[in-house]
């Protein structure tokens, strides 16, 4: 403490007081709260369908909050509108918490004056992504509990039960079967090295952990993943939902398709983003949307047929809408018959490994038996 003080006052600081820090206490940072953006978008609909207006609407939500990051940012923006800044251009403040999407929604209702309409259309948007999504969540569940399970079940049978089997059979002198002894070996291995097992598969853990964290490893997985043929094209049937569902919904809300294109370039893999690029390189040049996303990896035979629709009729953001939940039928039409294919195969597959292991171990048992009769 002496030096520190020594330190401060030679750069000129005034040392009123110090108290010395435990040196094993361990600072925790606070958790960032994200702002919860969808229940904001209805809580603020339900208000305005009510009879307030904008400013009392975003009152009554920042009082019922009383604090907390969601205060504050009520805060800021009931301030940005006091001062006459759209409210488009108060909540661009926050692109941590509104994204861009959702402020080119909210700009292009300042425009109509319309701004329930557009929540309303961001909502609905939301909630037709959040549905394929957990339907997708859901049909996976049951899987992920089937393995993680039988991959306990198999972790008990090694690192437990083998090595005391592999104990008891030391003083049989009966010739074991090639493969009981092969387990049984593994079992003398894991009774003298466990620890060393353990710490083996736990850093396997961890490294894998760490590698998934990497942009570059998780880019790795998904060119591989694309790369699988049926696999592959429903990873893209996928993606394609979102991006028509998105671009239709900013078109309907009078974007221009340039600019929206940009908006949702994110939302696809690296690869289809330089499809995209094409694609508005193209319609820059004067060619249709559909021409230019016929010409690419960008389109399937049934969103060329509505687009053609949309640009003859001048509904082109409803007929990507309708492209998106085609798409998205199909996508929860394959996940259900996957799963339904996919769950007993797993079943079947950890039932027979865990059996294997339990014959192997009770083999020599069976034998010994045999000879004795």
């Amino acid at each position: 403490m002496v030096g520190l003080h020594e330190v401060a006052r030679q750069r000129g600081y005034a040392v009123l007081s110090a108290t010395p820090r435990n040196r094993l206490s361990v600072v925790v940072p606070a958790k960032a709260h994200r702002f919860p953006t969808a229940l904001f978008s209805v809580e603020l609909l339900a208000l305005l369908d009510a009879g307030l207006n904008l400013v009392e609407a975003l009152q009554t939500l920042a009082d019922r909050d009383g604090g907390g990051e969601s205060a504050r940012v009520l805060s800021e923006i009931l301030r940005s509108l006091h001062e006459g800044i759209p409210l488009s251009q108060a909540l661009e403040r926050f692109p941590g918490h509104f994204p861009a999407l959702y402020v080119a929604t909210v700009r292009s209702s300042e425009r109509t004056g319309d701004l329930k309409e557009a929540l309303a259309r961001y909502i609905n948007y939301q909630d037709e992504l959040d549905k394929v999504r957990k339907k997708i969540v859901a049909a996976s569940i049951y899987p992920a509990i089937l393995l993680t399970v039988g991959s306990l079940v198999l972790a008990f049978l090694m690192f437990y039960v083998i090595p005391r089997f592999a104990l008891v059979y030391e003083d049989i002198s009966t010739e074991l079967p090639f493969f009981s002894s092969a387990l049984l070996g593994l079992g003398r291995l894991l009774r003298e090295h466990g620890m060393v097992a353990a710490m083996l598969v736990g850093g396997s853990l961890v490294l894998a952990a760490w590698l998934l964290s990497r942009k570059d490893a998780r880019t790795r997985i998904s060119n591989a993943l694309w790369s699988l043929p049926v696999l592959g094209e429903r990873m893209r049937i996928y993606q394609l939902a979102r991006f028509y569902r998105t671009l239709g919904m900013l078109l309907r809300a009078g974007v221009p398709i340039l600019p929206a294109m940009d908006m949702v370039s994110g939302l696809l893999a690296e690869h289809l983003q330089h499809q995209l690029s094409r694609a508005r390189k193209s319609i820059e040049e004067g060619h249709s949307i559909s021409s230019a996303l016929n010409a690419t990896t960008l389109s399937t035979p049934v969103t060329i047929r509505m687009l053609a629709v949309g640009e003859r009729s001048g509904r082109m953001g409803e007929l990507l809408d309708r492209a998106a939940r085609f798409h998205d039928e199909e996508t929860a039409r394959f996940v259900d018959a996957f799963m339904r294919a996919f769950e007993p195969i797993l079943m079947a597959a950890l039932g027979l490994a865990v059996g294997l292991v339990v014959v192997l171990m009770y083999m020599p048992i069976f034998e010994l038996a045999g000879s004795i009769q």
